[in-house]
Order: structure tokens, then sequence, then C-alpha cells
């Protein structure tokens, strides 16, 4: 069964190039309609109801979220394709969402394109947008939820809730405020990037702590956080300084 899809894009010819790579590489993806802003994204996504919505996020007048702001219910996977912007990117990567950047890169576009064909048959609801509209609406003023994909499923969970991460090769184990520990199968790096506004400090490459959870900085070992969970966490000696500045700028040591 072919996929029904959309894009949705204010560049004319950002929608032609798109339309040859989906021709040319992906089988199985029919272009049912296109829109050059979000008003006119919103009525051709009610119109044909398709399967997958390629979306621009920055567009005058509104923005691809807004788009998906006008639907009390998101029943088609999304595929952001945009220009490089901080928040944007940050607000998908905190969702698990799927976005590509121009100019397209085809082998990470047939990647994407599989992955939407996996979820939309499949059938299930998708939390994953419900989780960055949540994410957008709370302008970061509230404590976010972070999706985080496990090898069973996708949790999502407070950030405010994460006490710190520990690196394990390629995977991620997240140990949460109450005892729950979450293996997740992405790098730590690529959590470091997202959590940092959220007070969450680097002390190690094997560790990465919420700072709401220090308890003390102890001169052992040249260098160690002690936890609210009484956790000892090694600090390296290339961060020492930087962790040492920030708990003290902060007023987090007690």
């Amino acid at each position: 069964m072919n996929i029904r899809s959309i894009i949705i894009d204010d560049e004319p010819n950002n929608i032609e190039n798109l339309q040859t790579i989906i021709a040319t590489y992906c089988p199985g993806i029919d272009i049912v309609a296109t829109a050059n802003n979000a008003a006119q994204g919103i009525v051709v996504i009610k119109a044909n109801q398709p399967d997958l919505v390629f979306l621009d996020i920055q567009m005058p007048g509104a923005s691809g979220f807004d788009v998906l702001k006008a639907f009390a219910t998101v029943n088609f996977e999304v595929i952001f394709i945009t220009a490089y912007d901080q928040y944007g990117i940050q607000a998908i990567k905190f969702s698990a969402l799927d976005y590509l950047l121009k100019p397209i890169d085809i082998a990470e576009f047939k990647i994407a394109i599989e992955k939407a064909r996996v979820k939309i048959n499949s059938k299930k609801q998708n939390h994953n947008i419900e989780n960055l509209l949540e994410y957008i609406r709370s302008g970061q003023r509230d404590s976010p939820k972070i999706a985080l994909p496990t090898l069973s499923e996708i949790r999502y969970i407070k950030v405010n809730t994460i006490v710190r991460c520990e690196a394990e090769n390629n995977y991620t184990t997240f140990f949460l405020d109450g005892g729950e520990q979450i293996l997740v199968c992405k790098t730590l790096k690529e959590y470091d990037e997202l959590l940092q506004p959220h007070q969450f400090i680097r002390t190690h490459q094997s560790h990465l702590v919420n700072l709401q959870f220090v308890k003390s900085y102890l001169k052992e070992d040249g260098g160690t956080l002690l936890l609210t969970d009484q956790t000892k966490i090694p600090i390296s000696r290339q961060n020492k300084d930087r962790v040492r500045n920030i708990l003290v700028s902060g007023n987090f040591l007690s």
C-alpha cells in the first residue's frame, strides 16, 4: 500500500527538489498535495488525510509547528525539513522525531522514510508529536518531557526527574529520582547537548549530572560530586575547574 504524503514548504524550488528525490529514490511514496505556507498546509492536510507530511519549520507568517498545533490529534507522521534553527531542532530532538537539514542528504532522507514507513504500518498514535507540541507550548518554563527510545518502546520522562546519565558505549543509562534506570539507544554526547540548558553538567566522559541533585563537592580522588542519593560521580581533571566554577556561581554547593 502506497504512502499518501504532503509537502509544506514556502519555497517552490524546495518542493520541486523534494518531489524529484522522492520520485527517484522512494517508490511507494505518493505526493497527493503541496502547500506554500502554514495556512494552506492545514487546508490540504484536512482535505487529503495524509499518512506522512514533509514539513518546513520556518515559513513566513506561521511556522511548521503552528501547522501541527491546528490539529487536536496528529494522526500522520512528520519529517521536518528545514534550515538550521536552534530552538526548533532542540524541540524536535527532545521528542525523538526525524528532521533533515537543507540541502537534503539522500542517505539520511532514505533512512527517515523507512522509519516513517514502519511507524505508519504500526498504526500507533503519534505520541512523539504530542510531546513536541507540549515542549513548544511550555516555552521551557516548566520541566519538559524528553522522549527516550529504548529497545522496546519510547518513554516520556520529565527532565527534572532525571538525576544523572551514564555512558555505556553507544548507549546511555538514565538514572531517575526514585531509583528507576532506563537504557537508551543513543550516545551520551547527544543528551549532553540537549540537557545542558536544563542545568545538567558533563563532569566526565561517562557522566552527565543534574545540578539539582548535587549535594556537595568532595575533594577526594581529584574531585567528586556527592549526589542526594549518595552516589559519587567522578570529575575528570580537564573538567574540574569548570565544574567547580559552575557549582560555586550557581550556589549549588551545600
